[in-house]
């Protein structure tokens, strides 16, 4: 039976004897599914290095904006996402959004087949590849449903937890896939590698050849079961907080396609305004906070117009927004979540650009273009990363559970500060340096550090909304900070490309610390006050 119309997990009776072991069923398919979501959406972070080590005809700078187009539009779709679970049923839903995913992976793998496939397609691509970060809203959304506020903590932590590992599985799966033709002659012909590349157990030498179109279909083999799983084990929930007024399922995917449309359109027209011509944009050169500002504002007012149903119960759920803790959580999860994922999507890149060139004068002029034959393979080290960082943060949630999201935040954010600020000093030190690869030691270590303070952070901001929101609100809530912290993995990128292209790129990390401060005072005067009105949630 797919729909639960009793669901009262707050009942110890209830959830021992019926509710947990259903839970933990709808949870260990979810995580699969929000797994390949976050590695359709971030593979460009390891796609680019590669079309870099391939030749393909491309600018540093326009690969970048590849990673800020998936990121931007991942981030966007979150928003509608955030309320498909009482519109559409977290079974409809999680099933419907794993299958699209299967759209990015197929094209992609066939784009990739020829260096002369013009960038307006990749874009295209990585706009699609988008719907596998606005997976994620939907998801935790469906899963704080399902388990009591006691369990918050650690089990919405292990779906985004281990749902994140799908940037290190995609880290380290894609440059194994490259290495060999997987799919026979269906995968097409390898290409010659220009310059050096690499997987987690080695470098590749340059002149061997790879399968970069793997990048994309090694994700079908996983995302056709996965949905078939989807389908015939998870649950609708049809209580009256989560799903009450649920048709027929096609009816639900139309909705949803319907919403995703919306958000489709709004990132479109904030890209456009915001890139240059050169590379299929306006030319306008509008700042891109200000593009943040109007798709997020177009797009939640294009959704709360939607005659119907809809739109009326978008209505209901949108008071969210007129609980000043709504802002103030969006503001601390962009802290943890949003640098997490937009340094999981700009630290390869930032690797091979940083350490993988030599940096020196010519004519009285720095030179950034001299290949470093000593320099790391970034596909070798840059999945280390968001391991660890996903790793942790089931651990961070179990943490908070036992004393205070508030207080784990608080001390994660410290050592924020402080990691940010070491990998921008050598960060610099390298970019200045013909022999950069001296201070890859240092600036990686430092980097992990940062990465694990925001997986932990992760977790205890979970344990925060869990105690903070009643529970009706706490699933959208859940959804809308997530989508607000994953404009980090637009922002991110697109700072660090405009910072390298500007030869500073140790001022985006001085700016990230500087951000990180302000969010200590924002935690501490909400949480962690006495006087406060949720002392140490």
């Amino acid at each position: 039976m797919t729909d639960l119309h009793k669901w009262d997990v707050e009942d110890n009776e209830f959830w021992e004897y019926e509710g947990k072991y259903i839970a933990n069923r709808n949870l260990w398919i979810s995580i699969p599914s929000l797994l390949c979501g976050f590695a359709v959406w971030l593979y460009w972070g390891v796609i680019t290095v590669q079309m870099l080590n391939l030749g393909f005809p491309f600018e540093k700078s326009e690969l970048f904006t590849l990673m800020s187009i998936a990121g931007l539009t991942g981030a966007t779709l979150r928003i509608p996402s955030s309320f498909f679970i009482r519109l559409c049923g977290g079974r409809n839903t999680i099933f419907f959004t794993t299958a699209l995913l299967m759209i990015p992976a197929l094209g992609t793998g066939i784009a990739l087949q020829d260096k002369n496939t013009p960038l307006w397609v990749f874009q295209v691509l990585a706009l699609l590849s988008g719907l596998g970060g606005g997976n994620f809203a939907s998801s935790m959304s469906n899963i704080s449903f399902f388990f009591p506020k006691k369990m918050q903590g650690l089990a919405l932590g292990l779906n985004a937890g281990l749902g994140n590992f799908g940037v290190t599985t995609m880290q380290v799966l894609v440059p194994l896939a490259m290495t060999f033709g997987l799919f026979g002659a269906l995968g097409g012909e390898p290409m010659i590698l220009q310059n050096t590349s690499g997987t987690l157990i080695g470098k590749i030498p340059a002149g061997s050849e790879t399968y970069i179109q793997n990048a994309g279909f090694i994700w079908l083999v996983f995302l056709v079961p996965l949905a078939f799983f989807g389908w015939f084990g998870m649950h609708n929930i049809r209580t009256e907080e989560v799903s009450p007024d649920l048709g027929h399922p096609l009816k639900s995917f139309a909705i949803i396609t319907g919403m995703l449309l919306i958000s489709f359109m709004t990132s479109i027209f904030g890209l456009w305004l915001m890139l240059p011509a050169e590379v299929n944009g306006s030319g306008f050169g509008v700042p891109k906070e200000i593009v943040l500002f109007i798709v997020i504002a177009l797009t939640v007012s294009l959704l709360k117009i939607i005659p119907g149903r809809i739109g009326s119960s978008l209505e209901r759920q949108y008071r969210i927004f007129d609980n000043k803790h709504t802002w103030v959580m969006s503001i601390i999860y962009t802290m943890t979540f949003g640098s997490f994922i937009g340094y999981a999507a700009a630290f390869p890149l930032a690797i091979k650009v940083i350490f993988g060139y030599q940096h020196v004068m010519v004519d009285g002029v720095m030179n950034h273009d001299m290949i470093n034959p000593d320099g790391p393979s970034a596909l070798m080290f840059a999945w280390m990363g968001p391991f660890i960082g996903a790793l942790i943060r089931p651990v961070g949630g179990w943490i908070a559970d036992k004393f205070g999201g508030a207080w784990v935040t608080h001390i994660c954010a410290a050592v924020m500060v402080l990691s940010a600020g070491g990998v921008a000093y050598f960060m610099k030190a390298a970019y200045n340096s013909a022999t950069p690869q001296e201070y890859f030691v240092p600036f990686f270590l430092l980097f992990l550090l940062l990465f694990m303070a925001t997986g932990i952070g992760n977790g205890s901001t979970f344990r925060t909304i869990a105690m903070v929101f009643p529970k009706e609100q706490a699933g959208p809530v859940l959804g809308w900070t997530s989508a607000v912290a994953a404009y980090g993995a637009f922002y991110i990128p697109k700072v660090f490309g405009e910072q390298i292209k500007a030869t500073t790129p140790e001022l985006a990390l001085y700016g990230f610390a500087a951000f990180y401060l302000v969010c200590i005072m924002i935690n501490w005067w909400f949480y962690l006050r006495k006087e406060g009105e949720f002392y140490n949630p």
